[in-house]
């Protein structure tokens, strides 16, 4: 196995473990993870991971390839709905100083950190896999 092969199996191990990570904290009570967020997409992002890493394993560049970019886009898109979700969860407070209040006491935590390296780290290693070559006769 390459080095750029252990690195993409890192990162979709990094990847799912990640999901499990806190990942927003509203009003400081309890943390909430990918699958308490959206827990089909959780199951998505880990059925990617999971898929990545057999592909990995089994020399499956060209699919281990395209996980790793399908991780990344899942991840990103994640990111994308937890802000939007958190900015207008108290739109319908007519006050804006309610509204503002309670919208900054949902915290974004460091689980997003850890899951956004891991499908860097997919992505970086397969990206960075080269070709085999193979000499045949001589």
């Amino acid at each position: 196995m390459r080095p750029a092969s252990f690195i993409t199996l890192l990162g979709f191990i990094i990847l799912i473990a990640a999901t499990f990570c806190p990942m927003l904290r509203p009003f400081h009570l309890f943390n909430m993870n990918v699958y308490k967020l959206n827990q089909p997409y959780g199951m998505v992002i880990m059925l990617v991971g999971v898929i990545g890493m057999l592909c990995t394993v089994l020399n499956q560049n060209k699919v281990s390839r395209i996980a790793a970019l399908a991780s990344l886009v899942l991840v990103a898109l994640l990111f994308i709905a937890a802000i939007l979700k958190v900015k207008t969860s108290f739109s319908f407070i007519p006050f804006k100083g309610i509204s503002g209040f309670l919208t900054r006491q949902i915290a974004f935590k460091w689980g997003w950190y850890v899951l956004f390296a891991g499908a860097g780290l997919a992505v970086t290693g397969s990206l960075v896999s080269k070709k085999s070559v193979y000499n045949v006769g001589n």
